[in-house]
């Protein structure tokens, strides 16, 4: 990485880290009038600093979608995603000076289900997507008294983190880290033993080694394979959970049926079988309400390694598959 990439990210960190913090102490006593009103000329300046991230987005709006939508409707798909993400963030800010907002500005569809699989003792394994406001709808299910818990990474600035971090635990929700992955491993497990909700995103390239690869969109994507492993060894229910946008400031949370596990000739086969069908219904979702999805992501990053068929005998030499 350069030094001027280096340091831009730097002064892109510090922006943010000031900017919200500045929010969160003006937020406190500000009408929420006030804040809709910030919040759109932040979102606009945003939107135009941002374009790095345009870029990203597109190439992953046409890996997904190809010729099936024109780059004027991919256009309009990403304007639609960066400011959704821009008033994700101004509501979670005010949400966490007025925790009231999300009681008055969030419902939820099938709440019987998330109530029933609770019932059986084992937690709930609470699969999602980084997918409309989804930090607001934990916030939510925090605040209407379920035990949450929720598989996080940190920021990488370590304030920002801290703030975060407190402002979770204030609305009783418990923050579990992705790494180190054996500590994320033992306290998931735990705390479904505790019969808790535990929030596991799998939509985001997952190429460390220790995932599976599946298909997103017709492309093979590496995929982690987490909610399938704590369902197995906790007999955990894998339940489904999306949030959208209604309105300008409504949000709708949908409780799916839980995924019924199907058994594959082998452990593999069966992790391979399972996330592939959680992943599929994840797609479902973003193709209803692409707007609603975090496409500045490179999320086919990471490709199956495959052999060459010319090498010299004895000579391995590995090229990322391109199918």
């Amino acid at each position: 990485m350069s030094d001027r990439i280096k340091y831009s990210k730097r002064f892109q960190r510090a922006v943010a880290r000031y900017s919200l913090f500045s929010f969160a102490a003006v937020f406190v006593r500000a009408p929420y009038w006030f804040v809709r009103g910030v919040g759109r000329f932040f979102i606009v300046l945003a939107f135009r600093l941002t374009v790095r991230q345009h870029k990203v987005a597109r190439e992953s709006l046409q890996i997904a979608f190809g010729e099936e939508k024109s780059p004027q409707d991919i256009e309009k798909i990403i304007h639609k995603c960066f400011e959704n993400v821009g008033w994700g963030m101004v509501e979670m800010v005010y949400a966490m000076a007025h925790p009231k907002f999300a009681d008055t500005h969030v419902r939820i569809e099938g709440k019987e289900i998330l109530d029933e699989a609770l019932a059986g003792g084992n937690g709930v394994v609470a699969v999602t997507a980084h997918f409309g406001n989804f930090p607001l709808m934990m916030f939510y299910l925090g605040r209407q008294g379920y035990p949450v818990s929720s598989i996080v990474r940190p920021t990488r600035d370590l304030k920002v983190e801290a703030y975060l971090h407190r402002k979770r635990t204030e609305v009783g929700l418990k923050t579990i880290y992705a790494v180190p992955r054996n500590e994320c491993v033992r306290d998931s497990l735990k705390a479904l033993r505790e019969n808790q909700v535990v929030f596991v995103p799998i939509d985001q390239n997952f190429g460390n080694g220790s995932g599976v690869f599946v298909k997103f969109f017709g492309q093979k994507a590496a995929t982690a394979t987490g909610p399938v492993v704590f369902s197995q060894r906790t007999k955990a229910p894998i339940v489904p959970f999306f949030i959208i946008r209604e309105g300008k400031d409504t949000h709708r949370i949908i409780v799916e049926k839980p995924i019924e596990l199907e058994n594959g000739k082998d452990d593999q086969e069966t992790l391979v079988i399972n996330t592939q069908k959680i992943t599929a219904l994840i797609e479902q979702y973003i193709r209803r309400y692409p707007e609603e999805w975090g496409w500045m992501h490179r999320r086919w990053k990471s490709q199956p390694l495959v052999r060459k068929k010319k090498n010299p005998p004895g000579k391995k030499e590995y090229v990322p598959n391109k199918e």
